[in-house]
């Protein structure tokens, strides 16, 4: 069992060194979204490829997911202040790059690591908030002002972006230069405001002092999903059959059949296979992946085509996202204020249902819609249907977990979110760029087939919804339980569980 070593005195510098964490978070989260509305022109200034613009996002997401349990068990080792400095580092560095880039290559490269420095720096961030506010009340409330500007980050993604990119030429290179007086002011406060810290390890094998962390776990299962990915998208790009694609998809499944037998054969796995015997928690994480899948696709297509298709300008495609920001926290705030009355099953399957219509609207779109007609109305539908998903998500992830466990159950599912995410993009990307595929920007055919193509990859994103839906239904028991205890840990917070 992992936990925290709580001491009975609240840190002084507590309220400071929040503060900082959180702005941490705020930035990390911020990279997500931030290169939605940037994308037509990162494309257009580094000539990248249809697809190959898909692992702007992916490249990010992939590794932040794939590595993010085993930052969580590094930090147990190493000490929480000193991975987070050292991810907040890597990524500080990865920004620089990022933004000083002259090709694909070196963008999408810098990505990556970009998301091997969250993958460090968020648990370990998360670990030390939690162990800074050892009152229970002290720390919901920190950890409610944690959300609540993680959450913020990822709404002003756009308008942020927006508003940068409209600068002028080559100004979205600022969407990450900015990270680096973040970074550089955490890396000099935090060390002054927070002690190391390690996990407790309550040892009943003595074997189990000598634990290492599941490196080969974590690659295994990163590198299979990049290759997975990287053959989706090049099949869109080139032809399923040729051997780079069919190798890839080969690579890709024997790399994670690799890691399934490193987790049961490991004495330390991420994940261990036991995990997997609970029926809701496992269909609740396998319906994560339909979630947001499409919920990341939204944000990457529709950016596209406002931009490519309504020639909106990069500030305008971000301050129309505003209404989307609005509504999410409050379908957030009205799903945690009903999960204890009506249950997490009925808000999934409300939350996916009203997220399948929003995307199956979108699917409607042509070379004249108009916002408030045809765009706005989908918006605002898919994020109140998001926004009763997430707290029921976030409940249902963690049935059957007992409090030493509510570590890994959190950090299954902050990982399969950003995972889901990076599969979503590559598969509808996918189906939208074979609507062009060897048709030139000067075809006067290309606006009404670009076109074709986004609504495709909605159309299919709201079938995959309304799968959930139906997995939701049969997959999902009637009950969930609270954690019988409630461990602040390294990787997440466990909530309590409500009724399904």
């Amino acid at each position: 069992m992992t936990s925290l070593q709580i001491t009975s005195e609240a840190d002084p510098r507590r309220w400071k060194a929040l503060a900082v964490l959180a702005l941490v978070q705020f930035m990390l989260i911020l990279d997500v979204t931030v290169v939605n509305v940037a994308l037509p022109n990162i494309q257009k200034d580094l000539d990248f490829g249809p697809t190959g613009l898909a692992w702007v996002v992916d490249g990010y997401v992939l590794t932040a997911g794939g590595l993010l349990l085993l930052g969580g068990r590094l930090s147990d080792l190493v000490g929480r202040k000193r991975l987070f400095l050292i991810g907040v580092a890597i990524f500080g560095a990865a920004s620089i790059t990022c933004g000083l880039a002259q090709n694909p290559a070196m963008l999408v490269t810098s990505r990556f690591v970009q998301g091997s420095g969250e993958a460090l720096a968020a648990p370990a961030a998360l670990g030390l908030v939690a162990l800074l506010f050892p009152d229970p009340g002290e720390r919901t409330k920190a950890l409610g002002i944690w959300g609540g500007i993680a959450g913020l980050g990822g709404t002003l993604g756009t308008v942020i972006s927006g508003l940068l990119v409209n600068i002028g030429p080559g100004s979205w290179r600022w969407i990450f230069l900015i990270n680096i007086p973040v970074a550089a002011f955490a890396l000099a406060v935090v060390p002054r405001l927070v002690d190391e810290s390690r996990a407790r390890r309550a040892v009943v094998d003595p074997t189990a002092a000598r634990a290492r962390p599941d490196v080969a776990g974590a690659l295994t299962a990163t590198l299979g999903l990049v290759a997975i990915v990287y053959g989706i998208l090049r099949g869109g790009q080139t032809s399923w059959g040729s051997g780079l694609v069919v190798g890839s998809l080969i690579a890709g499944v024997a790399l994670l059949t690799a890691f399934v037998l490193i987790e049961r054969t490991t004495r330390d796995p991420l994940v261990p296979l036991s995990f997997f015997s609970n029926r809701t928690r496992v269909a609740t994480n396998g319906v994560t992946i339909f979630f947001s899948s499409g919920f990341f696709a939204y944000f990457y297509l529709q950016t596209l085509y406002l931009q490519q298709v309504l020639g909106w300008s990069p500030l305008r495609t971000g301050v129309s996202y505003l209404p989307f920001g609005v509504s999410i926290s409050v379908a957030i705030g009205l799903g945690t204020g009903l999960m204890p009355k009506v249950g997490t099953k009925r808000l999934l399957l409300v939350g996916f249902a009203l997220c399948s219509v929003a995307l199956g609207l979108l699917s409607r779109l042509t070379i004249h819609s108009g916002y408030a007609a045809d765009v706005l109305p989908s918006m605002i539908l898919l994020a109140v249907g998001a926004g009763l998903c997430f707290p029921a998500i976030t409940n249902a992830s963690l049935h059957g977990v007992s409090g030493e466990n509510a570590s890994l159950a959190s950090g299954v599912q902050n990982a399969v979110q950003q995972i889901g995410g990076a599969l979503g993009i590559a598969v509808f990307t996918t189906i939208a760029v074979s609507y062009v595929h060897g048709v030139s920007f000067s075809d006067p055919t290309y606006p009404v087939k670009v076109t074709d193509g986004y609504t495709s990859g909605f159309a299919w994103a709201a079938i995959v919804m309304a799968i959930g839906v139906v997995v939701i239904a049969f997959a999902v028991e009637k009950v969930v339980r609270a954690p019988q205890q409630q461990d602040a840990d390294v990787t997440g917070v466990p909530t309590a569980a409500a009724p399904v």
